[in-house]
């Protein structure tokens, strides 16, 4: 195995990011890690660049950021990519590593499996190399043979040549132990503390009032189990709506299948990708979070959900259960009766819901600090 740069008496260091789409950006849970993590190490004095893809939001070219070539201290480099459907993350994280292993870095931290086909080459170059695994993703549906078999190929690179691999949950640091007898660093997300904001914009796009509704955001792909969350809803009885806020990750025909499922419900809502304001807003105002998901790494958006105060219901995967603990509802993977259930229960009684509600801000605010990531993050580079 290639030896990785011994950088520990070295007070400040050059770090390259790649594996995400773009930042600054809410295109998924990576792209938040990534700016958070770097702008942290930048404050610390550290020199980070970050590899953005070339190309357009993943919602659509209406949410593409301004161009930086910096951003809070950082720096951004564009790097080529094929904008196509199995292409584009692949493309972007061959040639930002290429370009890591010849630039004049210390550490090169890799994001997502997939992106980890050609961690050996700055490895060759006597870089120190860090991954963080955001989820097993060759087990996500969107992708076909090639991109499953190339994800895990990433997977196996980072298990040989990787110099830390860190993982967020325990069941991820199991996985790697019992499959590869790979020791891993648990090191979970970290999630700010938001203001609480009213429902101005919400209310005059949506007709949202407080505590009016039941929220899922999230990227609409199958593992995160929206097919579900629609079927049981539409067997609740309760005058409440059901926001789904997000866009698609590659999965345009699969959302155009859960508005078909949720046709003939005019309490089911679609509001496409949200940020900023808005977003601020749709959290603030729910009366419950659901997160029914089949498959995570680390959900970010579920620590969001109850940094603002929310109550949850979440699937009972580990990843989940996890994060939450005693602080939320949890209920049968992938079971629709179950979840329809509990949803029925919680539109019942708004004193169980406010109870959740007021110990969830404290609990994950509390046990998720971006600080704390940071320091066992430099503790791995060095």
């Amino acid at each position: 195995m290639f030896k990785g740069k011994k950088v520990h008496n070295k007070k400040y260091l050059n770090i390259a990011m790649l594996g995400h789409k773009h930042i600054p950006s809410r295109e998924g849970g990576v792209e938040v890690v990534v700016e958070e993590l770097s702008k942290r190490l930048v404050e610390k004095g550290h020199n980070v660049t970050c590899y953005n893809r070339k190309g357009h939001h993943i919602a659509g070219k209406k949410f593409d950021e301004e161009s930086f070539s910096e951003f809070k201290g950082i720096r951004i480099k564009k790097v080529f990519t094929i904008n196509k459907k199995g292409l584009a993350a692949v493309s972007a994280s061959v040639s930002a590593t290429v370009r890591a292993a010849f630039g004049k870095y210390d550490v090169v931290h890799f994001h997502a499996e997939g992106s980890c086909v050609m961690i050996w080459l700055p490895k060759l170059m006597g870089k120190r190399c860090i991954v963080t695994i955001h989820g097993l993703d060759w087990k996500r549906e969107k992708w076909g043979r090639f991109a499953k078999t190339y994800i895990r190929l990433g997977e196996k690179m980072a298990v040989k040549y990787a110099d830390g691999i860190i993982v967020l949950s325990k069941a991820a640091r199991d996985y790697f132990k019992n499959e590869y007898d790979r020791e891993t660093t648990f090191i979970p997300n970290g999630v700010n503390r938001p203001d609480i904001v009213k429902a101005d914009i919400i209310k005059n796009k949506w007709n949202l009032e407080k505590n009016g509704y039941i929220l899922f955001l999230g990227r609409l792909v199958p593992e995160k189990g929206v097919q579900y969350l629609i079927e049981a809803f539409k067997k609740v009885q309760t005058d409440k709506r059901l926001v789904i806020a997000g866009g698609s990750s590659d999965t345009d025909i699969f959302m155009q299948e859960l508005k078909k499922k949720a046709k003939g419900d005019n309490r089911i809502l679609f509001t496409g990708f949200v940020q900023e304001r808005m977003l601020g807003e749709i959290y603030s105002n729910a009366y419950i979070y659901v997160l029914p998901s089949d498959l995570e790494g680390m959900p970010l958006s579920l620590l969001e959900a109850m940094s603002y105060g929310n109550c949850c219901l979440t699937s009972d995967i580990a990843e989940c259960s996890e994060v939450v603990e005693d602080k939320a509802v949890l209920f049968r993977k992938s079971d629709v009766e179950d979840l329809k259930n509990k949803l029925q229960m919680l539109c019942g009684q708004r004193e169980m819901v406010f109870k959740y509600k007021k110990e969830a801000a404290d609990f994950i605010c509390g046990k998720y600090a971006w600080d704390e990531v940071v320091e066992q993050t430099m503790m791995l580079y060095k």
